[in-house]
């Protein structure tokens, strides 16, 4: 069964997480120069592997004794918070252009600049936490997989628009908050548990 709460929660988390992130700019410019649907199925693709790996990992965690994973996730949200504030702004990546727009191309260009950008980002470790806090895979992975596909979506289609209505710095700072306070109350369920 599917907590819309949950699902809820993580899409929030990771959807503020990624807006910052360098492959949302990278959908950005993709999108700017190629099919918009073809880059998105191959982003939305390597969004879900990565996706699906997370949740495998936090899994695992579940096996731990509950408050040292709470312990463990508070640490990691705390970190994730803090590597938000001190992040530099990034600057676009220069993507090479296949040589032809067909569907394979242009979605495989999306799919392996994301799984290789993505790999061990911030955003999947949170997904890792989520679901060892959480317990709950299912919603934790469908929360963070419609996350992300959102932020691919608004930076492939309309990233321009919103980063001049919503300085960069200000979604950051959301972000690193949400974890900050993810983080406390882990640490204090760890302590209080």
């Amino acid at each position: 069964m599917i907590s819309i709460t949950v699902t809820a929660l993580v899409f929030g988390v990771i959807f503020l997480a990624e807006l910052p992130d360098k492959t949302a700019l990278a959908g950005l410019v993709l999108g700017t120069r190629y099919r918009a649907s073809y880059v998105f199925a191959g982003v939305a693709a390597a969004f879900l592997l990565h996706v699906v790996l997370a949740v495998a990992a936090g899994s695992v965690l579940t096996l731990l004794p509950q408050q040292i994973v709470h312990a463990i996730t508070g640490v990691l949200f705390l970190g994730g918070a803090a590597v938000l504030l001190m992040k530099k702004d990034e600057d676009e990546e220069e993507i090479r252009k296949p040589a032809d727009q067909s569907f394979w191309k242009v979605a495989g260009t999306g799919f392996m600049l994301i799984l290789v950008a993505e790999f061990g980002d911030l955003t999947q470790i949170m997904t890792a936490n989520l679901a060892a806090r959480y317990d709950d895979p299912i919603s934790v992975g469908l929360g963070a997989v419609l996350g992300l596909w959102a932020v691919a979506g608004l930076g492939i289609v309309g990233g321009k628009a919103l980063m001049k209505r919503v300085p960069l710095r200000l979604i950051t700072q959301i972000a690193a908050l949400l974890m900050l306070g993810l983080g406390v109350w882990s640490l204090y369920e760890a302590v209080a548990g």
